[in-house]
């Protein structure tokens, strides 16, 4: 790991669900000693002020954007990471919900996904994402973890998008310097489809995509590729921090 330069960092953590938590990352924040503090939505945990963080991140979870009657304190979730990003300019990283979340905050949207993508799936760089600080040092097509059924449908004014996959055009984006987002999850560790698998949701998606024994099938092609996705999530984290010092 390469050490952190400069002071340490305190994160605000996002959450939705218990075990959809920063995953790899949070070896790598140890490692640098960097903190961060979770807040757990779905429970009823409401999100401190911004004031005293250093940055945002925002992870995934099994609701959708659009339930808000259901979830209502999604509303309250978009207007904060409008404030981060767009007010504030704070670095932001967002995943699978965090990514679709991420791009209604700015005045883009998300909707049910074409194309559901559960399993291992590549993804591939853009043009412009072939010039971000962001994807410097990574694969210009990557094997990556997904589970998602929705997906952003529609770009916020001013973000680019940095990598798509044939069934989702909007697999990775960057809004100004500071803010990136990916729909696939590149914090995956070895525990993570066992743990993922347990969310009524998740299961039923998986079972839907890959049949009844998709869980095993799936852990098993994530172990044989988990020191791809180390080294990936490493140069990715390594990237973010780069970004944080840009203005």
């Amino acid at each position: 790991m390469a050490e952190t330069k400069g002071p340490t960092m305190k994160i605000l953590v996002l959450q939705h669900a218990a075990v959809e938590h920063p995953g790899i990352f949070r070896n790598f924040l140890k490692e640098d000693g960097h903190t961060w503090h979770a807040v757990e939505l779905d429970q009823g945990e409401t999100a401190p002020s911004l004031d005293g963080f250093d940055a945002l991140w925002v992870m995934g979870g099994p609701m959708d954007v659009w339930q808000e009657d259901e979830h209502p304190w999604l509303k309250e979730e978009k207007r904060l990471i409008q404030d981060a990003v767009q007010e504030r300019g704070m670095p932001f990283l967002g995943l699978c919900l965090g990514h679709q979340l991420l791009a209604e905050a700015l005045g883009g949207a998300a909707g049910p996904a074409q194309t559901p993508e559960i399993g291992v799936l590549k993804v591939m760089q853009t043009e412009e994402g072939a010039q971000s600080v962001i994807l410097d040092g990574l694969p210009m097509v990557m094997d990556t973890l997904q589970w998602h059924s929705a997906e952003v449908t529609a770009l916020p004014e001013g973000a680019k998008v940095l990598m798509g996959s044939p069934d989702c055009a909007v697999q990775a984006m960057s809004w100004g310097p500071r803010a990136f987002s990916a729909q696939f999850h590149i914090e995956i560790e070895a525990d993570t489809v066992e743990n993922w698998a347990k969310i009524p949701a998740y299961h039923d998606a998986l079972v839907k995509a890959l049949g009844d024994e998709g869980a095993q099938s799936l852990k098993a092609e994530c172990d044989a590729r988990m020191s791809d996705f180390e080294k990936n999530a490493e140069r990715l984290y390594i990237n973010w921090l780069q970004t944080t010092a840009r203005v």
